[in-house]
């Protein structure tokens, strides 16, 4: 199954995440479909950047979004539910 998940690229006590579509396979920080963002949560406000066409694409072929990665879409007004 493809999931809507975050990928870890941050330094040792300052994260930062991609937005990627990957198979539940996969490690973590591994092998991605395609990255659909950004995520950054160090900042004030937290950053947040999606490519909401594409991530509205990959939901409608049948990808699952993570818990995290649900309420991200949520915000940035890619995932309706």
């Amino acid at each position: 199954m493809v999931k809507i998940r975050l990928k870890r690229i941050g330094m040792k006590k300052i994260p930062c995440y991609r937005v990627v579509v990957a198979d539940e396979r996969s490690p973590r920080d591994g092998r991605a479909i395609e990255e659909i963002g950004l995520y950054d949560p160090m900042k004030q406000p937290a950053t947040i950047r999606i490519d909401v066409d594409r991530a509205k694409y990959w939901l409608g072929t049948g990808a699952q979004p993570t818990e995290t990665a649900k309420i991200l879409l949520k915000k940035a007004g890619a995932y309706d539910a």
